[in-house]
């Protein structure tokens, strides 16, 4: 029998993925934000209760940055609090649970990739809720997976591949940090790789014993490593190929030309933000390779699927 999957977060760039596939697996529950208010946990407690999913995939989170260092309560409240009690309700109903988080529990001291072992310490507000919301995840004592991910992108929504499109019909010089370094990862690629572990998990007669043991954190990102400047400098470049007709590109760019013409690589000290940010937060994906044989694309190619320029034979094991 087809799990029933209770989806959060469908008006973000992960969760709308998720709902275009998570139907191959299952019935699909995906309440608004009226009728699932993170920020209300006995709603949340009694949404779940009523559903009694057999899988709740945890796709919503505040992701902010900069606003939750003066906005902490409610960064706290969906980041930490919401995943807490849904981990909670899991365990009650019999339920298992997915749930994502973030490259920014790390303070980026290492200058190799990191693994799901090494010592956790965010720097930032955003970084410590989530980092909050893994361990609410873990102690409730549900069947879980922990996906942690990394300078998350879509072709919708709020992200740095839009803003680069924006800056880049309005400035012909850009200023882009040179010092962060991270693996920009396309969110059809995380739905992709979920649905592939999911399909997995649950291809078992008894699926939860088989959650529980194959179950944990597992770090989930695109392959290779650069810095926002590099990630910049390749959307430049990839975006003459790109179709003028694609929907989301007119979007991005309100259909005026791209006249940047420079991009010039700064330093951190150079863009102060609210928010501290890793010097380096690479995630090492040996585990999920190990575990679930997923691989990631480099985060080069997997750009070019995103923005539908990529061979089509990887366009099509994507999408």
């Amino acid at each position: 029998m087809k799990p029933k999957i209770l989806l959060t977060g469908t008006n973000g760039q992960l969760g709308f993925e998720l709902l275009q596939l998570l139907p191959s697996l299952g019935e699909v529950i995906a309440p608004g934000r009226q009728d699932l208010n993170l920020l209300d946990s006995h709603k949340l407690r009694r949404v779940v209760r009523d559903i009694r999913p057999q899988l709740i995939v945890n796709a919503a989170a505040y992701t902010a940055v900069d606003a939750a260092e003066t906005d902490e309560a409610n960064a706290y409240a969906i980041n930490a609090v919401a995943p807490a009690v849904l981990a909670e309700e899991a365990k009650t109903v019999g339920a298992a649970i997915v749930h994502y988080s973030t490259d920014y529990v790390f303070d980026g001291s290492k200058t190799s990739p990191y693994v799901e072992t090494d010592r956790t310490n965010p720097i930032n507000i955003y970084g410590k809720t989530k980092l909050a919301g893994e361990r609410g995840v873990r102690e409730s004592g549900a069947p879980h997976l922990i996906l942690r991910t990394a300078w998350v992108y879509a072709t919708r929504g709020r992200n740095f591949l839009m803003t680069i499109l924006r800056l880049a019909t309005e400035r012909e010089e850009l200023r882009i940090v040179d010092d962060q370094f991270g693996s920009p990862t396309c969110s059809p690629g995380i739905a992709t790789s979920t649905i592939k572990i999911l399909a997995r998990l649950f291809s078992q007669t008894d699926s939860l014993p088989t959650f529980s043991q194959f179950g944990g954190t597992y770090h989930m990102t695109a392959a290779g490593e650069t810095t926002w400047f590099g990630f910049a400098s390749a959307i430049l470049e990839e975006a003459p190929r790109v179709s003028r007709d694609a929907s989301w590109f007119a979007e991005a760019t309100s259909r005026k030309p791209l006249i940047s013409r420079r991009i010039i690589p700064i330093l951190t000290a150079e863009y102060p933000t609210s928010a501290s940010r890793p010097a380096y937060s690479v995630l090492s994906n040996s585990r999920l390779h190990q575990q679930f044989g997923v691989v990631l694309p480099d985060w080069r190619a997997q750009l070019q699927d995103c923005l539908g320029v990529g061979p089509l034979e990887r366009r099509v094991q994507i999408a």
